[in-house]
């Protein structure tokens, strides 16, 4: 990222990623422009590090690590319903001063941003609409458009597109009627002549900016050089043709292609084409977007044999998206293979010390030594070296990671969970996002246990779409607004099932421990648990107001599976339970903790009688409706 530098306030531009979603993205590289050639799946030398010019995303989106500017939190958008407090608490990127802040961070009064609705989550501030100022004044013109990589430049490795757009002139006004014949009179009233608007005669009129979707900036056109009185003026190259002229240069030049006739007369040519009939041809949209067919790509070769489609009122073919159906892919010339990254670094073994030798303990004797230190030591000696911080990472450290009670998550806090890869992990009563969730569990396959309690079901609902294959212990307590249909989704298995895969495995599979302490669980919930968590061993329905006698009957039935699986139950405070519901415990044989306090309608007589018969011995009582037994 490059930090701007245009005006007081200016802010860093962010790195932005691909959406995933538009027709650019989800579609493969060509394999022939001068991008592919270079990648080494395609037998380059892999330095240009850019995308395919067909696959450059139209509508490319903030990253998950991107925060507000003022509040320094991310987008809060998932935790309410109404359209105006989402955009409140969404973040919005400034195309003028660079700066990412919730709109609802903004307190300026009655000014107004300007909202670009072709790239999500981009605007003009109210603050700069306010002062007056545009994209010009950053130095940035409509027609540029960022790659996919975001970054800014005019190198040839920036993330800017190499060919810019000339900006395209006003349509000539229709005529209703047939033109007349000669010269038009001069005694008609109309705009002042191009001739006198040169000589100076008349201050040309200022253009009009035109705010709104696409938030066009017309500009005049280039005049023409002058002749003068030694003779004709050499016109100078356009800006357009030096730059496709460099970019062939640098292409021959990491390439190793030798500089031929053929290849300068291939040269000129496709930089006169691309020079001239791209930028005066080229759609509206096309250039406000950034897009163009690469030389040689498989939609121009679609236009060539196809229709081309004519703007009314512009005399002139256009080039556009085939109408017909797309050809066979051409098959590829050079030889397809994965590439994989490299393998990381192995750890240094030993310590180097200042003298130039190596300190007598192993790795191993360190991790020995770390394995004694808290958290906060364990940073504190991250400090001491590179070295030292490349050890501390190691996983068998940080066993477990307690996030709780945390107001916001911030991306570095994301990071360093994921680079610690922690089996347990606490985020209870924190306000993660639904994004932040989702980000964390792709990437820690090895997580086992999983507190969730007191978080918000719209970021709890990233369960529903995540992979979890190593989890045991979850923990879902005191969440408000969870319905039978939320359970439902996160409990029956993904609808997205691989090809060829036949099984139908829940998410919670492999989970031994469930606490769904004060959720609005019914008997339709509870079977739904019974058939896709078989191996619970401990339950926790503790303050749920709907469990009774009949939820009971359902967890020690003879088709039940917790019924020979069950240790530990906790029924604390569900008021609906009686004291016909004790024999049924009896029924489950390895049950060696039951929690019955709190409940109102259960006699303290019924929990002594189920304590000295309980299941398949008699239970110790330290607390009243407490039964415990030794295993």
């Amino acid at each position: 990222m490059s930090s701007s530098s245009r005006g007081p306030g200016a802010g860093a531009r962010r790195r932005r990623t691909r959406c995933r979603r538009c027709r650019a993205c989800v579609r493969t590289e060509c394999g022939d422009c001068h991008f592919c050639r270079d990648m080494k799946k395609f037998g380059g030398p892999g330095r240009m590090k850019q995308s395919c010019l067909l696959r450059q995303c139209t509508a490319p989106v903030l990253p998950h690590t991107a925060v507000c500017l003022l509040c320094g939190e991310a987008g809060k958008e998932d935790t309410v319903e109404g359209e105006e407090e989402k955009f409140g608490l969404s973040l919005m990127e400034c195309t003028i001063c660079n700066e990412i802040v919730h709109p609802g961070c903004l307190k300026m009064g009655k000014a107004e941003g300007v909202i670009n609705a072709e790239i999500p989550n981009c605007w003009e501030c109210p603050r700069c609409t306010q002062e007056g100022r545009t994209s010009k004044d950053s130095g940035e013109g409509p027609g540029r458009r960022r790659a996919d990589n975001g970054e800014e430049g005019a190198s040839l490795g920036s993330g800017w597109k190499l060919t810019e757009e000339l900006p395209l002139p006003p349509p000539p006004p229709r005529r209703k009627g047939p033109l007349p014949a000669g010269p038009p009179p001069d005694d008609v009233p109309g705009p002042p002549k191009r001739k006198e608007r040169e000589a100076g005669n008349e201050p040309p009129t200022p253009r009009k900016k035109v705010k709104g979707g696409r938030e066009r900036h017309l500009k005049k056109k280039p005049k023409p050089p002058l002749a003068s009185a030694e003779g004709p003026a050499v016109p100078s190259p356009s800006p357009q043709r030096e730059k496709l002229e460099r970019f062939k240069r640098m292409c021959q030049l990491l390439e190793r292609v030798p500089d031929t006739s053929s290849s300068s007369s291939d040269s000129d040519s496709d930089s006169d084409s691309s020079g001239t009939s791209l930028s005066e041809d080229e759609a509206p949209g096309e250039a406000r977007n950034g897009r163009r067919p690469a030389r040689g790509s498989s939609g121009e070769k679609e236009n060539r044999g196809g229709r081309r489609a004519v703007r009314p009122g512009s005399g002139g073919p256009l080039l556009s998206w085939p109408l017909g159906p797309a050809p066979p892919p051409r098959p590829p010339q050079l030889e397809r293979h994965v590439v994989r990254p490299p393998p990381r670094s192995p750890e240094p073994d030993t310590l180097p010390l200042a003298a130039g030798s190596d300190h007598p303990l192993p790795r191993a004797a360190w991790l020995r030594v770390f394995q004694h230190l808290g958290p906060r030591e364990l940073c504190i000696c991250m400090r001491v070296c590179r070295t030292w911080s490349r050890w501390c990472y190691d996983k068998r450290l940080w066993p477990r990671m307690d996030l709780s009670r945390r107001k916001s998550l911030t991306p570095p806090m994301l990071s360093g969970v994921v680079r610690r890869q922690p089996r347990a992990l606490d985020l209870s009563w924190t306000g993660v996002s639904k994004k932040q969730l989702m980000w964390l569990l792709n990437r820690l396959q090895g997580l086992q246990e999983l507190v969730l309690s007191g978080c918000s079901w719209l970021s709890v609902s990233a369960l529903g779409s995540a992979p979890l294959p190593a989890l045991r212990l979850l923990d879902l307590r005191w969440i408000e607004d969870v319905k039978d249909s939320q359970l439902r989704e996160l409990l029956l298995p993904p609808p997205d099932t691989k090809p060829g895969q036949t099984e139908s495995r829940g998410r919670l599979q492999g989970v031994a421990e469930l606490r769904l302490a004060g959720l609005e669980l019914t008997d339709a919930s509870l079977r739904l648990l019974l058939r896709h968590a078989p191996q619970l061993s401990a339950l926790d329905l503790s303050h749920c107001a709907h469990v009774g006698d009949p939820s009971v009957h359902l967890l020690t039935a003879p088709t039940s599976p917790l019924r020979e699986t069950l240790v530990h139950l906790n029924l604390a405070g569900c008021h609906r339970l009686t004291d016909h519901c004790l024999p049924l415990f009896r029924r489950c044989p390895r049950l060696r903790r039951l929690d019955l306090r709190s409940c109102r309608q259960l006699s303290p007589e019924a929990c002594a009688r189920l304590a000295a018969a309980g299941p398949p011995g008699p239970f110790r009582c330290p607390e009243e409706k407490l039964l415990l037994k030794d295993s």
